[in-house]
């Protein structure tokens, strides 16, 4: 077996890992199909094409009103499907930079959703439906904070050859998200994350 296959087993197997993790803590009713296409989602962004970024270069609202006009229903649900994956991945990992620039999560939220639903939507006229892009729409936000939890996973994951710098922001999330995780990076460097007397921080 190659390398890079094992390489790929080791990162899908972690995903795997974090996301029936979040998925339990979070007592988030999934179903496989879902949580497979969650870590398989993962997997894609941890090794993504040269274009990757390309999708999320145009103002949301374009690149779903672009989408839903997209005349070839195929290439209509990959548009759609893609838009969606990008709203949740980018929502799970870097909402924090979202919300500094003051973009509304429930803007984003609701791009997401009405791609998930507009791509099940062109599945439902198949002849065999599937219901998966369904419930990614219905639970959009759950999957996101679910997201957010192998975001804090993969941070703590990467503490072990931390910086004090690093250390600081992986404090300053544990503050905003007390993730076990990220608490137990922390204790493993040696620091004890406290949070201040009667919610100060």
């Amino acid at each position: 077996m190659s390398a890079a296959i094992l390489a790929a087993d080791s990162v899908s197997g972690f995903f795997q890992e974090v996301v029936e993790d979040a998925m339990r803590s979070r007592q988030v009713d999934a179903t496989d199909g879902a949580q497979s296409y969650i870590v398989a989602l993962l997997v894609e962004y941890a090794h993504p094409a040269e274009q990757a970024g390309e999708a999320m270069k145009k103002p949301l609202a374009f690149l779903l009103d672009e989408a839903l006009r997209t005349p070839d229903a195929g290439e209509r649900f990959e548009r759609l499907r893609a838009l969606g994956d990008g709203v949740l991945y980018s929502c799970g990992f870097f909402g924090d930079h979202f919300e500094r620039r003051g973009v509304d999560q429930k803007y984003l939220f609701g791009i997401g959703r009405t791609a998930y639903d507009a791509a099940g939507s062109i599945l439902r006229t198949a002849p065999r439906p599937n219901d998966l892009f369904d419930e990614l729409a219905r639970k959009f936000g759950v999957f996101v904070d679910v997201l957010h939890d192998v975001a804090d996973s993969t941070i703590a994951m990467g503490t072990a050859s931390a910086t004090a710098k690093s250390l600081l922001k992986v404090y300053e999330r544990w503050l905003k998200t007390g993730n076990d995780r990220l608490a137990q990076a922390l204790t493993s460097h040696g620091l004890v994350p406290t949070r201040g007397v009667k919610g100060v921080q």
